[in-house]
């Protein structure tokens, strides 16, 4: 286990304790490797069995734990999750502490892998609002917190995800797209790298429309807002009748885009 241990402004200390990792390893040739995020209640061992069926020879996947903690979505019930999130109708402020305890994690993970290898984070749910989040610090090249980010990504999946903005989960309405747009631009103003990062990145976004966990037009309003700011190596897949889960039809998506995206080989 891993412990994170973050300031806030405040002063104030909070201690992150990151459950058990597990990995899969490439059958053929190392050429990729991809940290892949839980949803919200869940833990890495679900999403490394699937992970090893997939017809990805040549990728490593790490399936990390989160820390459990009180969610105040469950009245502080506490269960694994990469940061503290209320309900999602709600205007509560975003855990940023522990989302960059958590990108902090995922980083780290990375950090150890070899230089000739390509690194990617994906996720399901709160798992794919951590990568997207990961993807942000990336592209400015630091956490939230001012911090250095480490790794250079060179793909980022969610699957029936959000981008962590409190203003983005206030209503289901293409005006908080405004909000997004203005925030994100102001962090990336005056840094031609973090335009340059955020347009050649590599996205995959996939959502049901009868998700009802996450509304997809959460999702949707995700995706057009990292668009806006100049993510335009973005693809956003829709799936007709698919709830809070995932389906061959998806995974098979993600094997595609994946294979193309990597330049996989062998």
């Amino acid at each position: 286990m891993k412990n994170y241990t973050t300031s806030s402004g405040s002063g104030t200390t909070r201690a992150f304790e990151f459950g058990r990792t597990h990995v899969v390893r490439p059958r053929g040739n190392h050429q990729a490797t991809i940290i892949w995020l839980h949803g919200l209640g869940d833990k890495g061992s679900s999403w490394s069995q699937l992970l090893e069926t997939l017809p990805l020879s040549n990728i490593k996947w790490i399936c990390p734990t989160a820390p459990t903690r009180p969610v105040a979505m469950f009245g502080g019930y506490p269960c694994t999750a990469w940061f503290d999130v209320g309900d999602l109708s709600g205007d509560g402020p975003d855990d940023l502490e522990g989302l960059d305890a958590s990108a902090a994690h995922v980083a780290n993970l990375l950090s150890t892998e070899p230089a000739n290898i390509k690194l990617g984070i994906g996720g399901f749910s709160m798992g794919a609002a951590t990568a997207l989040y990961s993807a942000t610090c990336h592209i400015l090249g630091k956490y939230g917190n001012g911090n250095l980010y480490p790794v250079n990504l060179s793909a980022v999946i969610g699957l029936s995800g959000w981008l962590p903005c409190s203003s983005l989960l206030l209503c289901n309405s293409f005006s908080t797209i405004a909000v997004i747009f203005r925030t994100l631009r102001n962090q990336m103003e005056g840094s031609i790298q973090a335009v340059r990062r955020a347009a050649s990145l590599p996205i995959l976004l996939c959502h049901g429309l009868g998700d009802d966990v996450v509304a997809y037009t959460h999702g949707e309003i995700s995706a057009q807002a990292l668009n806006s700011v100049g993510f335009r190596n973005l693809t956003f897949r829709t799936y007709n009748g698919l709830g809070h889960y995932t389906i061959p039809e998806e995974t098979d998506e993600v094997c595609n885009w994946m294979t193309t995206r990597l330049g996989l080989q062998g």
